[in-house]
């Protein structure tokens, strides 16, 4: 996990929708990023990559019943597309792992996260939440 940079820039334009943590929820959070994106002209990868693994882990492993997460899309003037989802289980932070995990049918989502991101990282918060994010710069994808 890469945090050096931890605090998002300035946003040249931002999209931000609430989600329930249910599949379904996480199938529209890619959906929705995928339109979002294609409509600010937008490469879909590898941001939809992320998208849809961030959204799965705040489903899986964020929920607590009867809240749902929040996906949010920044795109800065400089270039660099920051993907968050808040997901209300502050408590419960992704662990990294510097091995490789044994094999297995899940448990991949954040080596994807890694490889297709620049950056990513966790923040706390807001309480009792807590905020997976990834940055992608996209000059190297036009």
């Amino acid at each position: 996990m890469n945090q050096r940079i931890t605090a998002p820039r300035t946003p040249l334009r931002q999209y931000t929708v609430p989600l329930s943590t249910t599949r379904r929820g996480a199938r529209l959070a890619r959906l929705l990023a995928a339109e979002q994106l294609e409509a600010w002209g937008v490469p879909l990868d590898p941001a939809r990559l992320i998208v849809a693994e961030l959204a799965a882990n705040a489903v899986l492993h964020g929920r607590v019943p009867g809240r749902g997460f929040r996906l949010t899309l920044a795109l800065t003037m400089d270039g660099v597309l920051r993907i968050e989802v808040i997901d209300p289980r502050g408590e419960n932070a992704p662990v990294t792992r510097d091995a490789p995990p044994e094999p297995a049918e899940s448990g991949y989502g954040l080596l994807l996260v890694e490889e297709a991101a620049d950056r990513w990282g966790v923040l706390p918060g807001p309480f009792p939440c807590k905020t997976v994010w990834a940055e992608v710069e996209l000059g190297r994808f036009r």
